[in-house]
């Protein structure tokens, strides 16, 4: 299994859809779950204990979290040097990768880098100037022969254009991603309200999308090559498998998340969820953990099979009113839709010998949520 490991709380951004959300908005309810504020800031767990935990586990990967995971650089290489698994991951807003040696950022399988598209959207939501910094610092660390994955990790929101903003990311004169994979700021705060959500998805994101997959699908026929666009790379391999899924970034089933003080839960954002912790490295075996289930409405959607619920998360705490998770669901049925359409070219494709079904193979549970 995987486990997103939290080294930290802190972080040296404050991007507008994430900490920057807590100058921006007033909730308009009483929170519907209890947070343990009493964690610690920094990892705070005896490292023995850390790798009897995860040397139960034969197949354990750790991807380094946070906050900023860099920001603890000191025990990224002590964990990296000395856990008894088999892959490590980064996900980090990039801006501190040059402190990262050759040596230590070839131990990492994936690197998933914070960016949101061109420079202007990317600076206007993360801090001037952090567009040039990450992507001069990611051409240096493929320079110092980083022979992994760079995974693109967008966050999309209504001053996104989806199609011109992949596109960009996937061939521009900084740094073109291989890789990408873009998550919506929906349905995570409580600011429906204060939004223009449900019009941007049906005039923008969902034709955007749409354009999208005409040209993932052109570059396998023109190209003969299958771009690894994540929300429709592990999509599309099910439905070319007819392979049903449960909640597609893993979280509570493949993924699992170790809070700073060592508890461990379905998801690395449920930080202080404490009800809905699941045991502690000390006192629980991996295989010991069990699996929780997205619940109810997602449970008797007709494309749950597809979607697998979305965000555990949201179906948790339910930010948005009824009306705003019918918007960001009617995004997954337009992803699901377009996908469908273009699924008997792709395996005429596959058929003829252009691209291989091995093309769309790729590590389940890297970090990647798959259904924005």
């Amino acid at each position: 299994m995987y486990y997103h490991l939290i080294l930290t709380d802190e972080c040296n951004l404050c991007c507008t859809y994430c900490r920057g959300k807590l100058f921006t908005t007033e909730p308009t309810e009483p929170p519907r779950v209890v947070i343990d504020n009493d964690l610690p800031i920094d990892l705070a767990v005896d490292l023995d204990d850390l790798y009897a935990f995860l040397r139960k586990d034969p197949e354990a990967a750790v991807t380094f979290y946070g906050g900023e995971p860099l920001l603890r650089l000191d025990l990224i290489r002590k964990i990296a040097a000395d856990a008894p698994v088999g892959a490590f991951l980064l996900h980090t807003n990039g801006m501190l990768l040059d402190r990262v040696e050759p040596a230590l950022a070839a131990r990492f399988e994936t690197i998933l880098v914070s960016v949101d598209g061109p420079p202007a959207i990317t600076d206007a939501n993360r801090g001037e100037g952090v567009f040039a910094r990450v992507t001069e610092n990611l051409q240096n660390l493929v320079r110092g022969g980083y022979p992994g994955e760079v995974i693109a990790r967008m966050t999309v929101t209504e001053e996104t254009d989806i199609d011109a903003a992949v596109r960009y990311l996937s061939d521009n004169e900084h740094f073109s991603f291989s890789s990408i994979h873009w998550q919506m700021d929906a349905d995570f705060w409580d600011d429906y309200h204060q939004r223009r959500f449900a019009a941007w998805a049906e005039t923008s994101y969902n034709p955007g999308i749409r354009s999208l997959i005409r040209r993932w699908v052109a570059a396998m026929r023109d190209e003969g090559r299958v771009l690894r666009w994540y929300p429709f790379l592990d999509t599309m391999q099910d439905l070319l498998l007819d392979r049903p899924s449960l909640l597609r970034c893993g979280c509570g089933h493949g993924n699992y998340s170790i809070m700073t003080d060592g508890s461990i839960a379905p998801c690395p954002i449920m930080v202080g969820m404490r009800e809905y912790y699941l045991g502690h490295i000390t006192t629980t075996s991996p295989g010991d953990l069990r699996k929780v289930s997205v619940g109810n409405p997602c449970m008797e959607c007709s494309i749950r099979d597809f979607c697998g619920g979305r965000c555990l998360y949201a179906n948790i705490t339910k930010p948005w009113p009824d009306e705003g998770r019918e918007a960001v669901c009617a995004t997954v049925r337009n992803l699901h839709a377009a996908l469908t359409k273009a699924l008997p070219e792709v395996r005429q494709l596959i058929r003829a010998g252009r691209i291989a079904l091995a093309d769309f193979d790729h590590p389940k549970f890297n970090s990647c949520e798959i259904i924005p």
